[in-house]
């Protein structure tokens, strides 16, 4: 970085750094779905077991894990664009992979293509704390709700595509499964392109460059300030949304197997899993302004709230009923959303550059590792129980939500 931009050009590169985002996070989209919608059923078929379709979904979640960890060190390091486009890329060669697998019916190596897939769900999420970096505190919400938002246009159409993709895969002569990894492929390997190429200057290496100025305005005669830590709000943020994915992952991996056991068509399960994603991002801007408008604490009671009722829907609803099951599927991405975009601003309200991406990488770690857990555990509780337990179990998890915020009002650190 030169001289440290004015306000008037910090505000012309955080607009230019948002459009970027956009771009990227539309076909960042696009690669996530197929994961989501097919991921189980390919396993299925390759494993031939029921109870163990939750791998797919713990297997790309503990690759997003560590590609959250790499990727908020690559980006404390070098920067937004290096950190986002190299992991976007690594998430498409994974999603090639995946392909590969399913075409020499190797069990091997559709596990660890799993793994490497799920570096492009890791960045499609760490991407919005790029628009964070230079976005004014009143405005952290808003901020993050655009990143979201711009993922529902491709995360949504994935789903839908889901049929004319397998038929393109029969077409190629490959399993009717592995089509929708095709896009992912194309998407993710896109994403990194737009991010490497265009978001210059680089939203983060900006915002350190500033801090880094007013750090040397103080006055010579203080010590040098110690590297801060991060405040109670980083942890009660990283509770939430650790929450909040543990009880999406679990009900959202296994309702595609749900939905085929009681004879519904791949083209409902995709609708399904499309409006489920619908609901996991565009309620975006509206929840960003309510985060700002309302307190982080309001939208963080409202996530729990939200995913208990999805939760009992999913569970009451009978298993020939699509409406039911799109209603559940519905109000569990909302409330992933309430949940991820409060926790997020709680994050960065609680961060200053010296210390954000490794912290933000760090959660986003801990958020992969509860994806696992949940993926995984998912299938084995409705092989033992019901779906209907699954629901009502992982629905009930929320409510952890409550202690936290009490015991976050009590550190005298109060939470917004």
């Amino acid at each position: 970085m030169g001289a440290v931009p004015d306000s008037a050009e910090q505000a012309r590169i955080q607009r230019r750094t948002l459009r970027v985002v956009v771009a990227s996070q539309v076909l960042g989209g696009a690669g996530l779905a197929a994961g989501i919608t097919v991921g189980a059923l390919l396993a299925e078929d390759m494993l031939g077991s029921e109870g163990l379709a939750g791998l797919p979904t713990a297997l790309f979640t503990l690759g997003s894990a560590l590609a959250a960890f790499l990727v908020g060190r690559t980006s404390h390091r070098w920067g937004r664009r290096v950190g986002l486009g190299a992991g976007f890329a690594i998430g498409g060669l994974g999603a090639l992979g995946v392909v590969l697998a399913a075409i020499v019916d190797s069990v091997p190596l559709l596990f660890v293509a799993l793994f490497v897939y799920g570096a492009g769900s890791a960045t499609n999420l760490q991407a919005r704390y790029a628009g964070t970096d230079l976005a004014e505190p009143e405005k952290r919400g808003s901020a993050i709700s655009v990143a979201l938002v711009s993922t529902t246009l491709g995360a949504v159409a994935g789903p839908n595509l889901v049929e004319p993709l397998g038929d393109l895969a029969d077409a190629l002569a490959i399993p009717t499964l592995s089509g929708p990894f095709l896009l992912a492929a194309v998407a993710y390997l896109a994403a990194g392109s737009v991010l490497l190429v265009l978001l210059r200057p680089d939203p983060y290496l900006v915002a350190r460059a500033i801090s880094a100025a007013e750090e040397a305005t103080r006055d010579p005669a203080l010590p040098p300030a110690d590297l801060p830590r991060p405040e109670v709000g980083a942890y009660v943020g990283a509770t939430i949304m650790v929450l909040t994915q543990i009880a999406m992952v679990a009900i959202m991996t296994m309702t595609p197997v749900h939905m085929r056991a009681h004879h519904h068509e791949l083209g409902a399960v995709g609708l399904v899993i499309g409006l489920h994603i619908a609901g996991m991002y565009l309620p975006s801007p509206v929840t960003g302004i309510l985060v700002d408008r309302f307190g982080r604490t309001t939208m963080a009671i409202a996530a729990g709230a939200t995913l208990l009722a999805a939760g009992v829907v999913a569970a009451l609803a009978p298993g020939d009923s699509l409406g039911m099951l799109v209603l559940a599927l519905v109000l569990l991405g909302i409330g992933w959303n309430f949940g991820l975009i409060a926790g997020t601003a709680l994050v960065v309200d609680a961060t200053v550059p010296q210390n954000r991406p490794q912290t933000q990488g760090t959660i986003d770690v801990l958020i992969a590792l509860a994806g696992a857990g949940g993926g995984a555990m998912s299938g084995v509780v409705v092989s033992w129980t019901s779906f209907e337990t699954l629901s009502l179990v992982f629905g009930a998890l929320s409510l952890v939500l409550v202690p936290v915020l009490v015991w976050a009002q009590r550190q005298q650190q109060p939470v917004r």
